[in-house]
């Protein structure tokens, strides 16, 4: 039995805990303005602003490991190989400091894309763990890897299929801070009273809960490895309890995530520009990684005809038994900047994607 294995069985085995530490002195604090708070110190938007010794250390970004997280599923491969091919695009450009790929498989085998993409086989949860949600494996996942992989970068970022690289992402962390994208729906002082079963009053306020999930995140290694074992643990119990999975809903785990972090200490850098949206976000100018999560619907003038499905659309979800076929229709005139690019991108990455249609 390996020592992965032999944690999970030792965590199923005597309940599930929760393991608090003192939380660290931060001087990136999640708030909305910038100012002088009531001790006379500065106030920082961590979304528009950093310190000032932050932004010196750019010129000696140390690079950081892609992780992506996935199934077996057709409609994982298609996404994670595309997700690759402008992985291997934007790699060396200026600017990127990206630096080896990872996608941990947690499907407990190998499967047919081995060879194009680098692969690391880590075992599923134990047979209905999950209760049908998929995405519980993924802190399991990353336990796994960091327990037995050798990753020399001193940097992850956890990524997902869904991810295009469409500039070169910079390594947006500084020192132990990690870099997130705030997400408007993870709003921990809304579900207070639920949040409470998982980071108790004497942790502080649930403030100290940045409104992340695990992706996109730029993080220390040696962070990563402490969180993730409390990650696992933290979502488990979360999809267990009925008020928490009613409450949270298919972000659950990326409240997990939230809280284990805050539970550790680890406050994030949050960036809007780390990623971007469609049909939402407008523009790719200034961002990082297209996130084509909702579907994009048009009438043939090019208004959005979100909720109905439209006379041109792109959807993920249109494909779930299968990749999309290579050469997709260009939206209408008036479509905005994003959606023309996530399009084109894809089309690209299917024209020079050997096998596409058959693999």
């Amino acid at each position: 039995m390996g020592k992965a294995s032999g944690l999970l069985l030792f965590l199923l085995a005597f309940g599930f805990f929760v393991v608090t530490y003192n939380l660290l002195t931060l001087i990136v604090h999640n708030r909305s303005r910038v100012g002088d708070d009531t001790n006379g110190g500065t106030v920082l938007d961590p979304i528009v602003q950093m310190p000032d010794n932050m932004r010196k250390m750019k010129s000696s970004r140390p690079r950081f490991h892609v992780a992506l997280t996935a199934t077996d599923a057709p409609y994982n491969k298609w996404q994670c190989r595309i997700m690759y091919y402008w992985y291997k695009q934007k790699k060396d450009i200026p600017g990127s400091d990206m630096g080896g790929f990872t996608r941990i498989l947690h499907s407990g085998n190998p499967d047919n894309l081995m060879d194009e993409i680098p692969t690391f086989v880590v075992d599923p949860l134990p047979p209905g763990l999950d209760r049908g949600y998929v995405v519980l494996n993924r802190p399991w996942a990353f336990v796994q890897w960091l327990e037995k992989a050798n990753i020399k970068e001193d940097y992850v970022l956890m990524a997902e299929p869904d991810h295009i690289f469409v500039n070169p992402l910079p390594n947006l962390a500084s020192g132990s801070y990690p870099a997130a994208f705030p997400f408007f729906y993870i709003t921990p002082q809304k579900y207070e009273s639920v949040v409470r079963k998982y980071y108790p009053e004497d942790m502080g306020p649930v403030t100290n809960i940045d409104p992340i999930g695990n992706s996109p995140v730029i993080i220390r290694k040696e962070s990563l490895e402490k969180i993730a074992p409390t990650w696992m643990n933290i979502s488990i119990r979360m999809k267990n309890d009925p008020e928490t999975d009613k409450a949270f809903g298919w972000v659950l785990e990326m409240y997990g995530y939230a809280i284990a972090s805050a539970l550790h200490g680890v406050r994030h850098i949050l960036h809007k520009d780390f990623m971007l949206q469609p049909p939402w976000d407008l523009s790719t100018k200034g961002k990082f990684i297209i996130h084509y999560t909702y579907g994009c619907d048009y009438n043939m003038k090019g208004e959005l005809t979100y909720g109905k499905i439209g006379e041109w659309r792109f959807d993920k979800r249109s494909h779930l038994q299968g990749p999309p076929p290579r050469n997709l229709s260009l939206p209408p005139p008036g479509v905005p900047e994003s959606v023309v690019t996530l399009v084109k991108m894809v089309n690209e990455a299917t024209a020079n994607i050997p096998n596409w249609d058959n693999l």
